[in-house]
């Protein structure tokens, strides 16, 4: 059985779910070679036996449906050979762009069968954002929704496009392809380091990174996240995630199907906590992840009603404030733990199951890696650069940095040193645990999505009145942060109303409502003696005036103009 290795290491996992020390200790990464997720997985053991008829899936709200492991190995098995009669082969990359609906877990397990590769992206995406998924991504397929087709029109030749719903001229109906046969046979073996996902993410510097994982970095590596979420056979797993995100398949897809659970998704028009914890209580919902974000609208409604089959319950993305760990402790008795990883790996620390959970730290580090903090010229120190050791390197780490000619950037310094830098500074106290600290370089959380300086400069300055501009978060009670941009005028433009709406209004055509900068203040910006302008002064200033609750009479915000609709 090819999945041998990858089940024993699973089942050791679960087997001492309360046991850090020992799993810490113990665990070894398995060893593979040849390794389908979807076959030696999904289809061989989640849909046969006797969890074969359990729930996969449940989607409530919007879209709403249920479907068993055995419906979801079959219908991806009709999805895969209809993806082949169009042509997609091995190693060819789909743009699946989706929201929370059926088809986005058929075609995920269809173009893991195909040895095809999943290029995720939120619905949120411009068609500037789309054209460079074709240019650098080489994406030759895309599936998407009826709603979102005309973001495609012009961005790609020889394109094949698939649409869920009413699919327009030129587009195949998604629903033609579950009409092909229901048994799927592979051309070939998979192996366990052939390409499988390609995400992007931010960088402070340039364009966004693509990350590259293949078919053991990601199904292998979020053992991991099953473990530390403390998920079991036959648990309903709510992730409040969005599609497109690297989360989304840490929480949504992998972990929990890792531990043979259900994925539990609630569809909102707009997200409504009471809602949601309505829902959690009403359709048995046993474990929870949510950002920081989503906890402190959950604390502003009246838990303590809504009787919930909750066990456990986690928070990512950013440091949970001890308040609402403390309100979650008094209202339903759990802890909520913080987990840590990126888009780059899978979790690598975190507060896991029976540990003492201590406010405001990120909790230690996972089994299987091993975390190191390294300063800028490789020395380790009590506050430095959250770094991953090398020797050897952890399976759940990306294969690597894809540059635009298609080649991989080294993942760091060849040796017994190397390490992969994460970017993040944290602190790590005598009990192992970690607390994060900041971004290593510029990039920020706003609203739990990870926000990049540079991208939103390279807009404004676009924009004839913008001279120079540099984009920092300013603290916002209820969505951690938000995209402030101060701004150096070009002359000849006067710091009134009407300049700060036209840059409004250019941004609002240019940048995904979760990127958009939502505050603008005209001034000379702080710089170094080499001309680099410092971030981190206009940082401070936010922290100051958000902490007295004051606001300079050059800022200008989004609400401010009626007439921008908001979004």
């Amino acid at each position: 059985m090819t999945a041998h290795p990858f089940k024993a290491a699973r089942d050791f996992l679960m087997a001492h779910q309360f046991d850090y020390a020992t799993a810490h200790r113990d665990f070894r990464w398995p060893e593979l070679s040849e390794f389908n997720w979807a076959l030696d997985w999904f289809d061989a053991e989640l849909a046969k036996g006797d969890s074969a008829s359990r729930l996969a899936l449940t989607i409530v709200g919007d879209g709403a449906a249920t479907r068993t492991f055995a419906q979801m190995s079959e219908a991806s098995s009709r999805v895969a050979n209809g993806l082949r009669k169009l042509g997609v082969r091995r190693g060819d990359r789909i743009l699946l762009m989706l929201g929370n609906v059926v088809p986005l877990w058929e075609v995920m397990l269809a173009a893991m069968k195909l040895g095809a590769v999943v290029i995720p992206a939120t619905t949120l995406l411009t068609p500037v954002d789309l054209a460079d998924r074709f240019d650098r991504g080489r994406a030759r397929f895309v599936v998407t929704s009826a709603a979102e087709t005309a973001k495609f029109e012009g961005l790609a030749q020889n394109l094949t496009k698939i649409a869920t719903g009413e699919a327009p001229a030129g587009w195949v109906r998604y629903d033609d392809l579950l009409d092909a046969p229901a048994e799927f046979a592979p051309d070939a073996p998979t192996r366990a380091t052939d390409p499988l996902l390609l995400y992007y993410t931010s960088g402070t510097t340039s364009r966004p990174k693509l990350v590259s994982h293949d078919h053991q970095t990601y199904p292998v590596g979020h053992l991991i996240t099953m473990y530390w979420i403390g998920l079991r056979p036959g648990d309903v797993h709510l992730n409040i995630s969005s599609p497109g995100w690297a989360k989304h398949a840490y929480s949504c897809f992998f972990a929990p199907w890792n531990a043979g659970a259900t994925v539990f998704i609630l569809n909102q028009p707009r997200f409504n906590a009471a809602a949601m914890l309505e829902a959690i209580a009403a359709n048995g919902v046993t474990t929870i992840c949510a950002p920081p974000t989503v906890w402190r609208m959950f604390a502003q409604e009246d838990m303590a009603a809504h009787k919930t089959s909750l066990r456990e319950v986690c928070s990512a993305g950013e440091p949970l404030n001890p308040e609402i760990i403390e309100h979650v402790q008094s209202v339903w008795g759990l802890t909520p733990r913080e987990g840590y990883g990126q888009t780059e790996t899978t979790l690598q620390v975190g507060a896991f199951p029976g540990q003492v959970v201590k406010p405001g730290s990120m909790g230690q580090e996972s089994p299987g890696y091993r975390i190191r903090l390294v300063d800028a010229d490789g020395n380790e120190a009590e506050e430095a650069e959250l770094c991953v050791d090398l020797a050897p390197a952890p399976t759940g780490l990306m294969r690597g940095y894809q540059n635009d000619d298609g080649s991989f950037a080294p993942l760091g310094q060849a040796g017994n040193n190397a390490v992969y830098r994460t970017g993040d500074v944290a602190t790590k106290d005598a009990d192992g645990y970690f607390t994060y600290v900041g971004r290593a370089d510029d990039v920020f959380k706003a609203s739990d999505y990870r926000i990049s300086p540079f991208e939103l400069e390279s807009v404004l300055i676009e924009h004839p009145a913008v001279a120079e501009a540099a984009v920092v978060p300013a603290p916002d009670t209820m969505r951690m942060n938000i995209p402030k941009a101060y701004i150096a005028l070009a002359a000849g433009f006067p710091p009134d109303r009407a300049t700060a709406l036209a840059i409004f209004e250019h941004m609002r055509g240019r940048l995904a409502p979760f990127r958009r900068v939502r505050r603008l203040e005209f001034s000379e910006l702080p710089k170094t003696i080499s001309g680099k302008i410092r971030r981190v002064e206009l940082r401070k200033t936010e922290e100051v005036r958000h902490a007295a609750g004051t606001r300079d009479p050059a800022e200008f915000r989004e609400e401010d103009f009626p007439e921008l609709r908001q979004a």
